[in-house]
């Protein structure tokens, strides 16, 4: 029998891997740590936030895990190998990457200057695009690792708010996901991106608080959600543990959509 038949779960087993988490200190990035942390991995995260990243550090260790800290943003090639050559010299190597840095700025484009629009891409692409890069340099001389992007439901759909700029930057996201995952598809790395919708964070919690507009804005958000609710940083952990894991070893180039099937319709 399949030793994997025998005890299924050890698919999802990290126990000891070597995780980069950039943009830690964020919502997104700051429950992946601790995720990834509580499950037994070993951890490089890396951030601008200071104070933010010492409080997830903290968390982290309280957890158990062994964390280094980087207070540095993935901005630049530098900044980059920087934290793929500290996961390195502390850790031996580089098995998982979470990139869950970025930044969204909200304006119709009539009103959007060229440098804002540009610094969404840059915040969201260009940096995903160097971590990715730097860390699957090290990969590729492992042959193996995980490389996990944050997506958007925007990189599918449009949006009639002034989401010029996030929701091409989500799509380009989306195509170097597919790109890397058949430019890298033999040599044991597997690329793949979570492409949530609204889930709480301190950006969207006005989202969920219970007066006229936020229950207004809700309902209409809603109808489009099958699942009926906004989503929570624990619809985000299974995604994250299914893609840093052996059980998505035959998955890449994918987009999971953690978005209730607000896609589906």
């Amino acid at each position: 029998m399949n030793d994997d038949l025998r005890n299924p779960m050890s698919l999802f087993d990290i126990r000891g891997k070597v995780a980069i988490v950039t943009g830690a200190s964020g919502a997104f990035g700051a429950h992946a740590s601790k995720v990834l942390a509580a499950a037994g991995a070993r951890l490089v995260i890396a951030a601008g936030n200071k104070a933010e990243l010492d409080a997830v550090a903290a968390r982290c260790r309280d957890l158990g895990a062994e964390v280094e800290a980087f207070n540095v943003r993935p901005d630049s090639e530098v900044a980059c190998e920087e934290i793929t050559k500290g996961a390195t010299a502390r850790f031996g190597g580089v098995d998982i990457l979470v990139v869950a840095s970025g930044k969204n700025d909200v304006a119709k484009i009539v009103d959007m200057t060229p440098a804002r629009f540009l610094d969404v891409m840059d915040a969201n692409v260009t940096q995903s695009w160097l971590m990715a890069r730097a860390a699957g340099r090290q990969m590729l001389k492992q042959g193996s690792g995980k490389i996990i992007l944050m997506s958007s439901a925007r990189g599918l759909l449009g949006h009639p708010a002034g989401y010029t700029a996030y929701c091409a930057s989500k799509s380009a996201i989306d195509g170097i996901t597919r790109a890397l995952g058949c430019e890298w598809g033999a040599s044991g790395i597997t690329v793949n991106a979570i492409a949530p919708t609204v889930f709480r964070s301190p950006l969207t919690a006005w989202m969920f608080a219970d007066d006229e507009k936020a229950q207004e804005v809700r309902k209409g958000f809603l109808t489009r959600v099958p699942k009926g609710r906004l989503g929570e940083p624990a619809d985000l952990a299974g995604p994250l543990l299914f893609l840093a894991s052996r059980a998505s070893d035959f998955y890449t180039g994918h987009i999971l959509y953690a978005d209730g099937g607000y896609t589906a319709g």
